[in-house]
């Protein structure tokens, strides 16, 4: 996907929804389960607390995403809490909620997609000894969709999405129908009694009621990850955001009361299967959302196996949200040097495929380390969220105190005076919240984060000290201006036996006219460098060879040391080392072939002014893969050619997925010029009037005989040809990446193919 396609992958709301709220929205499926799991500790007499533990979840919901919709407005570059910490509070607080970010979004992956994965073991238990293996399928397979492109995996991800929503509202309106007029509803585990249970009463309940209270505010996960993917709305965004944040928080406090209340009403009793008796040997006890819809639906209606199906789907899905966020926060911490400069870019379908690999690798290693257990793995869960929580809110009210200081209008001091409250309102919850989750889940599993957050905030700065050492190395010097020459250029062409390889080699080092050119071979074994002496010989190779002995039959430490006596010799010459190097088609060819110029590469460039040069030398098996894929393209083209053309939001998305991005762009090009009724540029006749059309790759200034003259290679996914305006040093619009036709006449000129001076019409990009 070529990059002036970036605004076709922004979402709109009804699909930024789904894609950064699924997270969020999906955790009302487990949230309710997490506050029984904690009170089934006391026993069945202290479940009545669930309603006043749910309003609170409830309450913090919806002072949380009130204050966001300050965040997106204020912020709505895409930096989400880092950025509004890091500016307001400093890089070091900066470089906290970005670790506490991270954490948290790679928990989110690994507990929705075993939450996802537990529910549908629930419905079909024969699944519960392979929920390790599905889990790291099903995160394989999100990896792969998000590597696809944005645009493309958020639509796929928006049909579950509403599905799990009007399934979860329709079980809510039928439960409380049912409810209305007499029907109670009545959970498979309503007979089932709690044992090994602890009396709590005093310090001891309070302290287990914030526990309670600290596994329900799993709730709000997911809720930032809309301030940290604002780029990703189509304009307005920081207004569409704010919309959908508004949306979100409505949704999910609605779903996760209504979930609450038909599981308090159908008598669920949710602990773990050895502190349940009354439980089948052998069975594992089905999730709350799992019981509370056979309690509304019945255990053999159609609709309890739909809505465990779209519940799986959107918990698995809700990872959807970190691989959307966590690859936007890399990038902007790779961009600050703290972080490897790869995460910085997209990849080639617009995604930022570097980071979503990363994340997807850190998912994996959680679910296999904890067995795929959601339980186990919400323990460590929401520490994270709530540290960015907290700096975030606090550097918004640094924020607003900033602004008020130099605004007079009192509109506006009026209106960031609310924001502020609501800010600071924000602050104070969260903070609190922040120490409840630390003191009641600490030595559940919260130690790890509270360890893992510190060291990835150590190895960031220490990624950062060393980005700043290097710049402070190559920095140039005020006065330094000139480039400095070498005395002499010494090449040295490393040689194993005569071949063609070896000539093309010797023929390059000459082509560049070094001070001195010698051919270096190693001596491992007699006859060898006999037969090469002689051969060298009869062909009068115009080029001396040098034979190095290597008494314990190395290739790589003679020529070091070789190379180190020559730099020794004369310090003030480059010595410039031409490895001749074989090109394969297959990739287990690969491996057969130039293991030991790879060593000796890598030991050479750790020698001061010596540069390494490999000359390639492709072989049938390479060569046959170029034609192929220049094949490829021809029929791309002919055969959109031959077919009746049809725009490209009109090509499949399975062809999405599966066409080479080679493949991809000829296509989409030749789509887009075929309507023009140009000529392929791989079959235009020499010496004709021609229609061409295609991209512009590249953009050149070439000066002949003292007048300018402007070159551009047109593109068309068939071939290229050489555009040149004489007398012109710019024309407006023509440059890379930039669709064209032009008209004129093909003539070729030192076997270059090139039209001069054409007619030519500017398309519009896919940007415009």
């Amino acid at each position: 996907m070529r990059s002036e396609m970036l605004g076709e992958t922004l979402l709109p709301k009804k699909i930024a929804l789904p894609v950064f709220a699924s997270d969020a929205l999906s955790s009302v499926a487990y949230a309710t389960e997490e506050i029984l799991l904690v009170l089934s500790a006391g026993g069945l007499a202290l479940l009545h607390f669930t309603w006043w533990i749910a309003l609170a979840v409830g309450l913090l919901m919806l002072v949380v995403v009130a204050s966001y919709r300050q965040n997106v407005h204020a912020y709505p570059s895409g930096g989400g809490d880092y950025e509004v910490a890091t500016t307001n509070l400093g890089p070091k607080v900066g470089l906290t909620v970005a670790s506490a970010l991270m954490v948290d979004y790679i928990l989110t992956v690994a507990v929705s997609v075993c939450s996802g994965v537990a529910n549908l073991a629930s419905a079909f238990p024969a699944l519960n000894d392979h929920v390790v293996l599905i889990s790291v399928a099903v995160i394989a397979v999100i990896t792969l969709l998000n590597l696809r492109g944005v645009r493309e995996s958020g639509t796929a991800f928006a049909i579950p999405t509403y599905c799990f929503v009007v399934a979860v509202g329709i079980m809510i309106v039928t439960g409380l129908i049912r409810i209305f007029f007499g029907h109670g509803l009545h959970a498979e585990s309503e007979h089932y009694q709690i044992v090994n249970t602890t009396h709590y009463n005093g310090v001891l309940l309070i302290f287990l009621l914030l526990r309670a209270f600290a596994s329900g505010c799993t709730a709000l996960t997911g809720v930032e990850a809309i301030s940290n993917g604002v780029p990703a709305f189509k304009p307005p965004k920081s207004k569409n955001a704010a919309t959908t944040l508004a949306l979100l928080g409505g949704m999910a406090v609605a779903m996760f009361a209504g979930v609450t209340a038909l599981a308090l009403a159908g008598h669920v009793h949710a602990a773990d299967a050895a502190n349940l008796s009354g439980l089948p040997a052998g069975q594992a006890p089905r999730t709350v959302i799992a019981q509370v819809s056979r309690s509304v639906f019945g255990g053999s209606s159609p609709f309890f196996y739909l809505l465990q199906f779209v519940t799986a789907l959107i918990l698995v899905l809700a990872a959807n949200t970190a691989f959307n966020g966590f690859p936007v926060l890399a990038s902007i911490l790779a961009k600050d040097g703290y972080l490897p400069r790869q995460l910085h870019t997209r990849g080639d379908r617009l995604a930022f495929s570097n980071g979503i690999i990363m994340l997807a690798g850190f998912a994996t290693l959680l679910v296999v380390a904890f067995h795929a257990s959601p339980t186990r793995l919400i323990q460590l869960y929401i520490v994270g969220v709530f540290v960015s929580f907290v700096c975030s809110q606090t550097g918004m009210i640094r924020h607003w105190n900033r602004l008020l200081k130099d605004t007079a209008d009192s509109l506006q001091r009026r209106r960031m005076k609310r924001s502020r409250v609501i800010n600071a309102v924000g602050a104070g919850v969260t903070a609190a919240v922040l120490v409840i989750v630390l003191v009641t889940k600490f030595a559940k599993g919260a130690w790890i984060v509270v360890l893992a957050m510190p060291l990835i905030w150590l190895v960031m700065r220490s990624i950062n000290r060393h980005y700043a050492a290097v710049a402070r190395e190559l920095a140039l010097m005020e006065d330094e201006t000139r480039v400095s020459l070498p005395a002499n250029n010494h090449a040295i062409v490393l040689v194993s036996k005569l071949h063609l390889p070896t000539l093309r080699a010797l023929g390059y080092a000459s082509a560049t006219r070094p001070t001195r050119l010698e051919a270096v071979t190693v001596h491992l074994d007699d006859a060898e460098v006999k037969a090469l002496k002689a051969e060298w010989e009869r062909r009068n190779i115009p080029v001396p060879l040098t034979v190095i002995d290597s008494p314990y039959r190395e290739i790589t430490r003679p020529i070091i040391e070789y190379v180190k006596r020559l730099r020794s010799e004369n310090p003030d010459d480059v010595v410039t080392v031409y490895i001749p190097q074989y090109v394969l088609g297959h990739w287990w060819e690969q491996v057969l072939h130039n293991q030991s110029a790879l060593r000796l590469k890598s030991r050479l460039l750790f020698q001061r002014r010596v540069v390494v040069a490999a000359v390639p030398y492709q072989l049938q098996s390479a060569t046959a893969r170029i034609e192929r894929a220049k094949a490829q393209a021809q029929a791309s083209f002919h055969g959109s050619a031959m077919t009746k053309p049809k725009p490209p939001r009109q090509r499949t998305r399975l062809q999405n997925l599966t066409l080479e991005n080679s493949e991809l762009e000829a296509a989409t090009l030749s789509e887009a010029v075929t309507p023009s009724g140009a000529t392929p540029i791989a079959d235009c006749p020499d010496r004709e009037q021609v229609c061409l059309a295609g991209t512009l790759r590249t953009v050149r200034l070439r000066p002949r005989a003292g007048v300018p003259v402007l070159e551009a290679d047109l593109w068309d996914g068939t071939g290229s040809v050489t555009v040149s305006w004489l007398g012109r040093r710019e024309i407006p619009g023509i440059v890379p990446g930039r669709r064209i036709v032009v008209r004129g006449r093909v003539t070729t000129t030192g076997g270059k193919r090139a039209v001069y001076n054409p007619i030519y019409e500017l398309r519009p990009s896919a940007a415009d």
